[in-house]
């Protein structure tokens, strides 16, 4: 299990962005400052709100703001979202 987990982390930091609607825990993490607490927080949010819009959503979890999202604006995208 911890094997895949790496296998995946690897793809996901070599090829493509990651998709904060579709993500699991360990795909979050493998952004630059997303650890434990913060990708509970964006799953927590997921499950109440569906999903996000747009990746400037983001800011209404705690924790994340302006500058996380220019730092990572090229690694994050949010896709397939229908409120």
């Amino acid at each position: 299990m911890k094997l895949l987990s790496l296998l995946i982390l690897g793809a996901v930091l070599c090829f493509a962005a990651v998709d904060i609607n579709k993500a699991d825990k360990a795909e979050l993490m493998s952004i630059k400052g997303i650890g434990e607490v913060k990708a509970d927080a964006i799953l927590a949010y997921r499950e109440v709100n569906n999903c996000f819009s747009n990746i400037d959503e983001l800011k209404e979890v705690k924790g994340f703001g302006n500058k996380f999202l220019e730092k990572n604006r090229d690694t994050i995208v949010a896709n397939g979202c229908k409120k």
